[in-house]
């Protein structure tokens, strides 16, 4: 499935990831663009004095970025792949969501640097605010010396109703699906589910034990028909189903670790009702407790507070 056309992934990075991104580029046929953010450098920095000499410091420190940007270009020329090259100045994460929107870009491709683990990485600002607000999808790649992912793991919510659950689940599968040909990985498909009301029927409602029983056995067939019914409809055919029940932002954490994950997907969904604010508390949960890569995506529709 060739989905994307105009790819960028965001420099610097490692090696292992830019020539994943040039997979994904040739596969897709597709154009990639090596995009770099510095921050807004001090006026002052253009005029520095150094014994007898003014040394322009912002200038020679762009050109040096320019020329590195240049050689990680030329690094992937091999296999077919001719990257393009932006240098852009401010907020990182601004300045990335604007050009997304200004160039169509359909997928971000991001990675930590060493200095920083996993959960800082999520959490930080650029990556936080790049899952909540930027439009297109984006691939968080933990930095690995494997050259492709084993076991990819996609979470899905069938039991949201509306057409854009319905394509979201649609959207993630198909990627998932798509990427786990793409590197021969093992299909792992997860849907955590619990029943409504458990706690009180336990509680003051002083429900029977055996008709807790039965009425967890029902939810749990309703899911998995649900389920089920979903993946046939978007042709989903080698899988291995994990229907699990608890608290997605509880169980799909252990899951990643008990399976070994390399890559989870999973959709963000809005349940706040605040404009341009995607990414719900389950979301975040999830993408703090895994240590993987992840692929997140946004509802069809969804606009971006952040404008050009």
């Amino acid at each position: 499935m060739k989905r994307f056309k105009n790819i960028s992934l965001i420099y610097e990075c490692d090696q292992s990831t830019l020539d994943r991104a040039a997979l994904l580029t040739q596969e897709n046929e597709a154009q990639l663009t090596l995009v770099q953010v510095i921050k807004s450098l001090p006026e002052a920095w253009n005029h520095v004095t150094v014994g007898d000499k003014q040394l322009d410091v912002k200038k020679l420190m762009v050109e040096e970025l320019e020329e590195q940007l240049s050689k990680a270009a030329i690094s992937v020329l091999p296999v077919g792949v001719r990257p393009q090259t932006r240098l852009l100045e401010g907020e990182p994460y601004l300045e990335i969501i604007r050009d997304v929107i200004e160039n169509d870009r359909d997928l971000v491709i991001v990675t930590p640097t060493q200095q920083m683990s996993i959960l800082e990485y999520f959490f930080g600002n650029t990556v936080s605010r790049l899952i909540r607000d930027c439009p297109c999808p984006i691939l968080a790649l933990k930095p690995s010396k494997e050259k492709g992912f084993k076991k990819i793991l996609v979470a899905v919510d069938p039991v949201l109703v509306g057409d854009s659950h319905d394509t979201l689940n649609r959207v993630i599968l198909e990627l998932a699906t798509s990427l786990s040909e793409l590197e021969d990985a093992e299909l792992h498909v997860v849907h955590a589910w619990r029943l409504v009301g458990e706690s009180m029927m336990r509680g003051r409602f002083l429900v029977p034990e055996a008709d807790i029983k039965l009425a967890i056995h029902a939810e749990s067939e309703r899911c998995r028909k649900l389920v089920e019914t979903t993946l046939k409809k978007h042709s989903v055919a080698q899988h291995q189903l994990h229907l699990i029940m608890g608290e997605a932002s509880a169980v799909i954490p252990e899951l990643v670790k008990d399976l070994e994950i390399d890559l989870l997907v999973m959709g963000t969904v809005c349940r706040t009702g605040i404009p341009g604010f995607v990414i719900g508390n389950t979301a975040e949960k999830v993408l703090a407790a895994v240590e993987c890569s992840t692929l997140t995506v946004k509802p069809e529709g969804f606009v971006s507070p952040i404008t050009p």
